[in-house]
């Protein structure tokens, strides 16, 4: 019933086949109905990692989360679907020194056994769950990837991970993929790490991202932004009726939260953005 209701919610009305363009159809389906988001985080009511409570999530409410949810739910999804699928552990990085670390914070995701002339292993990587990430699975080789506006690159391919360089327009510069343990006790200590205030860094600002084919729509705190061909543009959201409607345009689900709540976390949004105004939006 999970399974039919994440379908459902993605306007899937039948189970696929396990087939490369069933996984390019639920990749894009997925990112264009499932935003990236810290929402839950951010109002103290953190949801759950486990993959199977996320799936009910999205089924009941049409969120998942950020990618330790994300993944984990399209994970749960392509194995019941009779893909090949095995994880791997993730290291999304900023600065060049903290490249090699062996800190979990992105749950990675590999499906094998479906073969083309231009990718003959058969290797692909779905990611739902960099928000600012490709629109289609990328082939697990070396190379460049133009998607809409953005540049992609895998600039190395082992045996038990890969390299990859994000677009010079996005949040992060890189992500290191190792086969480090992604069990589910490293998984919730990673969620834990990441989503505890004051330090976790999904508890600072609010960010919802959505891809689309064309590019990428976000709001980060009070300011919802595009990235399209046309380029880069930013509207500040400076009222609680104009934060609430960027919400609804990026397509995130406001299902299960009271008025109160939300109300409370755009005041503090509000109070950061204009300290941030005020320092010169550095």
């Amino acid at each position: 019933m999970p399974i039919s209701a994440y379908l459902r919610r993605l306007g899937v009305d039948q189970a696929l086949p396990p087939t490369l363009e069933s996984l390019r159809l639920l990749h894009r389906r997925h990112l264009a109905t499932l935003p990236y988001e810290n929402l839950g985080i951010m109002l103290a009511q953190t949801p759950s990692v486990d993959p199977e409570s996320s799936l009910e999530r999205v089924g009941e409410v049409g969120r998942a989360g950020y990618c330790l949810h994300q993944n984990a739910v399209l994970e749960r999804v392509l194995v019941d679907l009779g893909f090949t699928v095995e994880r791997r552990h993730g290291h999304v990085w900023t600065q060049e020194g903290d490249r090699d670390s062996p800190a979990l914070n992105h749950l990675a995701l590999v499906v094998s056994g479906l073969p083309t002339d231009d990718n003959r292993g058969g290797r692909w990587w779905p990611d739902v769950g960099l928000g600012e990430g490709f629109w289609e699975p990328l082939p697990l080789l070396v190379g460049e990837y133009a998607d809409g506006p953005f540049r992609f690159a895998i600039t190395d391919v082992r045996p038990d991970g890969w390299s990859f360089r994000n677009d010079p327009s996005g949040a992060f510069v890189g992500l290191e993929v190792t086969s480090r343990p992604t069990d589910p006790a490293a998984v919730l200590a990673a969620h834990a790490v990441l989503s505890t205030p004051p330090d976790g860094p999904f508890t600072r600002l609010l960010v919802v991202q959505r891809r689309d084919e064309d590019g990428l729509e976000t709001v980060r705190g009070c300011v919802a932004g595009r990235i399209d061909a046309s380029g880069h543009h930013t509207r500040d959201l400076t009222t609680y009726d104009a934060w609430l409607a960027a919400l609804a345009a990026i397509g995130l689900s406001l299902e299960g939260f009271e008025d109160d709540d939300l109300r409370a976390l755009f005041e503090r949004s509000l109070a950061g953005h204009e300290r941030w105004v005020a320092a010169g939006r550095p």
